[in-house]
C-alpha cells in the first residue's frame, strides 16, 4: 500500500498548505482558482465518459446506480459524516476554516473517482508497482492545495476516504483481477467520468448534483457488461 500511503500524505500536506495560504489570498484569486479546477474537472469528466463502448450501458449504470444511491441516501450520509467531523474539529479554529462539509464531500469524490484511483490501486496490489498512484499523488497534491485555498481544511480530511478506498482496492486486487475484464473497467471509467461532470458542475455552482448518490453505478456497470453480451447473442440469434 505504498502508493496509497503516499497519496494520503500528499492530500494531507496539500490540503493543510492550501488552508494556511488561503486566507492570505485575495477573494478574486481564490475564486478563479476554484473555477479553474472546476473547468478542468469538466474536461476530464467528458474525456472519461466518452470512452464508453456502449452508451446504453453507461445510461443504465448511472440510472440504476442513482436510484440505489438515492434510496440509500449516500450523499446525505456523507454530508452528515462531514458535519460530524466538523463538530469534532470545532475546538481548533484552523480546522474549521472555510466551508468544511463542502470541502470534505467534494474533495472525497474528486480524489476517489477516476481510473487512476481504481487501476492504480489494483496495479499496486497485483504487481507491487505504485508508479500510477505516485503520479496521482502529485496531481492530488496540487489539486488539494487549490481546493483547500477556497474551501478550507475539510479538503484535508478527504485523505481518510482515499486511504480507505484505495487501500481496500489494493488489498482485494487479486480477487478483482479475476473478475473485472477490460470492458468492465472501461465502463466503470465512463461512469466515473459522468460523476466528475457532476462534481465540476457543483464546483462551479452551476447545479448541485448529488454525485455521491451515483456511486453505486461504479459497481453496477461491470455487472451490466456480461448481461449485455448475453442480450446481444440472443438478438443475433
Amino acid at each position: 500500500m505504498t502508493g496509497t500511503v503516499i497519496n494520503t500524505l500528499a492530500i494531507l500536506v496539500g490540503g493543510t498548505l492550501g488552508a494556511l495560504v488561503g486566507n492570505r489570498l485575495p477573494p478574486g484569486i481564490r475564486t478563479i482558482v476554484i473555477q479553474g479546477v472546476g473547468l478542468v474537472t469538466l474536461v476530464v469528466g467528458v474525456e472519461m465518459a466518452l470512452g464508453t463502448e456502449n452508451v446504453l450501458l453507461l445510461l443504465g449504470s448511472v440510472l440504476i446506480g442513482g436510484i440505489l444511491g438515492q434510496w440509500w441516501q449516500i450523499e446525505e450520509r456523507l454530508e452528515r459524516f462531514g458535519g460530524w467531523l466538523e463538530s469534532r474539529a470545532s475546538r481548533y479554529p484552523l480546522l474549521t476554516r472555510g466551508d468544511f462539509v463542502r470541502g470534505f464531500v467534494t474533495a472525497s469524490l474528486v480524489f476517489c473517482v477516476g481510473p487512476m484511483a481504481v487501476v492504480g490501486s489494483m496495479q499496486e496490489g497485483i504487481t507491487g508497482d505504485a508508479t500510477l498512484l505516485v503520479l496521482k499523488s502529485v496531481l492530488d497534491l496540487f489539486t488539494s492545495v487549490a481546493f483547500a485555498a477556497s474551501l478550507g481544511m475539510g479538503v484535508t480530511f478527504a485523505a481518510g476516504a482515499v486511504l480507505l478506498l484505495q487501500g481496500g482496492l489494493t488489498l482485494s486486487a487479486g480477487v478483482l483481477q479475476g473478475v473485472l475484464s477490460e470492458a468492465m473497467v472501461v465502463e466503470m471509467t465512463a461512469v466515473g467520468g459522468v460523476m466528475l461532470l457532476g462534481i465540476g458542475l457543483r464546483i462551479l455552482d452551476i447545479k448541485r448534483v448529488k454525485v455521491a448518490n451515483l456511486m453505486p453505478g461504479l459497481a453496477i456497470s461491470p455487472m451490466l457488461v456480461p448481461l449485455w453480451a448475453i442480450v446481444e447473442r440472443w438478438l443475433a440469434g
